[in-house]
């Protein structure tokens, strides 16, 4: 005997007030489905959540470092993704495959294709453009082997999204061809804007008041943030260490 409060699995709900059935919606903005008993299947869905990691890892950045270059990097990213929701809109190409649940029907350009070529052509341009002449260390070979690893890891990855979004039907070729290349222009053309006309002005945005209010702050020139900031916190550790002794003797 059932009770009046369970629900069928197919039987939709009603609200309280009208009695009209409510048509629930998830958020699919993470839902990417995949041919049930496909490993690669799955694993290129898995992939294909790059740009939400990329945006997650954009946000800790910003939130930790305050960085204006890595600010200005996001913001580019999502410029270049309301760029793509306004050629969807206006090209109106539809995907090859209609799902009930997605976040538009749309498929032209492909939004991740877009976005990971961004990216990718964004850190290209950084590393070869502005992190050329960092090599007189004694680490420039370790150097030069981590920046190519990490180009490496960036364009794999794009290149991974783009063919699981073919693979598992979200997209056309022509349509993550298009994406590619619309965002590799965009990245080449965002970081352009960056390095040679918003970069010389960092100095001075830095000084502004609401810049000192949020502690945002201007690492151009520093070429290796990681280790400027693990010598700075190991001397200022060892000076405040030698004044902690100093005070107790005394």
């Amino acid at each position: 005997m059932s009770s009046p409060d369970l629900l069928l699995p197919n039987e939709p709900s009603l609200s309280v007030d009208e009695n009209v059935p409510i048509d629930w919606q998830p958020i699919t903005l993470t839902l990417v489905e995949y041919p049930k008993g496909d490993f690669i299947g799955k694993l290129l869905a898995w992939i294909s959540l790059a740009p939400l990691g990329i945006g997650a890892g954009f946000v800790a950045l910003i939130l930790f470092r305050r960085d204006l270059h890595t600010i200005v990097f996001f913001l580019g990213t999502l410029v270049n993704e309301c760029l793509n929701i306004l050629l969807k809109h206006w090209i109106q190409e539809p995907r090859p495959v209609s799902r009930a649940q997605i976040w538009t029907e749309y498929g032209m350009p492909s939004s991740h294709s877009q976005f990971m070529c961004f990216f990718s052509t964004y850190v290209l341009l950084f590393i070869f453009i502005r992190l050329h002449h960092i090599n007189n260390s004694n680490s420039a070979r370790f150097e030069r082997l981590v920046r190519l690893l990490v180009l490496a890891i960036c364009w794999t990855a794009a290149f991974l999204v783009c063919f699981g979004r073919i693979y598992l039907l979200y997209h056309t070729l022509s349509q993550v061809l298009i994406g590619a290349l619309v965002g590799t222009v965009m990245g080449a053309l965002w970081f352009l804007l960056t390095h040679f006309v918003l970069t010389p002005y960092f100095p001075m945005v830095v000084l502004w008041r609401v810049s000192e209010l949020f502690l945002l702050r201007d690492t151009t020139l520093i070429p290796n943030i990681l280790w400027f900031e693990y010598t700075v916190t190991r001397h200022e550790a060892r000076a405040r260490s030698r004044k902690l002794v100093s005070m107790k003797s005394q």
